[in-house]
């Protein structure tokens, strides 16, 4: 089977393409802002990362626009970070969120939608908030950026590591966490609200990240087994839309049909799972696919990056 090639797009498809990457990145910070302004700051919790820590000291001092200071400066340092150490085009991109995420922190009115004590809709303001989170994360990742702060660092580390992103928001969350919870000890001294806290912070935290890990599925890794008896068939057309990965075959028999057939098992990301199902299922219409999540692979398995 020969690859087709198809001719350059028009350049009018690549400035449309571009157009639309950069207006999700500006509509993930607005989610973001909206999520951190109606939902996350009013509940009080922590966030997590450097954001936690910038917003354990607005609490403390009771000043949102300390916050926003803190968050650009804890932010820029990320980025510079990011620019090194994931790639240029992934730190503009993150930029790019932060900068629309502050300007609309600073000029989006006041709006109270639900009250955050903690005996009336506080749980709400946080499962919305941590829901709004995780999509607008979801959606600059799929951009090719960020909302930065953590999620810097877990673009790294997944890139290193083969960890979905939003595992490293639970870890980043367990530093801030606990700074925040000091800055709570020594405002109020009442430790049964600061444990109250708590509680809320690790909902919005999970609820976060398993948001994000939902939407985002770049870093998380399915084996494909393909049963077929178009073995040469099934393999290059995998081999065309899949060029990155490779797969295995081995020879089986059917135990009740005593027919030969062949096996291939090819590890591919949950991104590519659709492209991969409509290849198999092009090349050879009859077999028996199925697919499972995996762990565990080698660091040097391909996955092309962020941005």
């Amino acid at each position: 089977m020969t690859a087709s090639h198809s001719p350059n797009p028009p350049a009018s498809t690549h400035w449309w393409t571009h157009l639309s990457t950069w207006l999700c990145l500006f509509g993930a910070g607005f989610v973001y802002a909206v999520a951190l302004k109606y939902f996350v700051l009013p509940a009080k919790v922590i966030l997590t990362g450097m954001e936690g820590i910038a917003v354990s000291l607005s609490y403390y001092f009771e000043s949102e626009w300390l916050f926003i200071g803190l968050y650009l400066i804890f932010q820029t340092i990320l980025l510079a970070f990011g620019f090194f150490k994931v790639g240029r085009s992934f730190s503009f991109r993150s930029l790019c969120v932060v900068t629309t995420v502050v300007v609309l922190l600073a000029v989006l009115p006041h709006f109270q939608f639900a009250s955050p004590e903690a005996t009336n809709e506080r749980i709400i303001l946080v499962l919305f908030g941590g829901i709004l989170a995780g999509v607008a994360k979801a959606i600059a990742f799929r951009c090719g950026g960020s909302t930065a702060d953590e999620d810097v660092l877990a673009a790294y580390f997944a890139i290193k590591h083969r960890k979905p992103v939003g595992s490293i928001a639970i870890v980043a969350g367990a530093a801030s966490t606990i700074f925040g919870m000091a800055m709570a000890l020594l405002k109020t001294g009442a430790f049964e609200s600061v444990i109250n806290t708590l509680m809320y912070t690790s909902i919005y935290i999970f609820v976060s990240a398993e948001t994000l890990n939902n939407f985002y599925r770049k870093f998380r890794l399915s084996l494909v087994n393909i049963i077929t008896q178009k073995a040469d068939e099934v393999g290059d057309a995998l081999k065309q839309q899949l060029q990155h990965r490779t797969f295995t075959i081995k020879e089986g028999r059917g135990g009740y049909s005593e027919q030969r057939f062949a096996v291939l098992q090819a590890v591919i990301t949950h991104e590519e799972i659709a492209l991969a199902v409509a290849t198999i299922e092009a090349a050879d219409p009859t077999c028996f696919y199925y697919y499972h999540d995996v762990e565990g692979v080698s660091a040097n398995y391909y996955i092309r990056p962020i941005a």
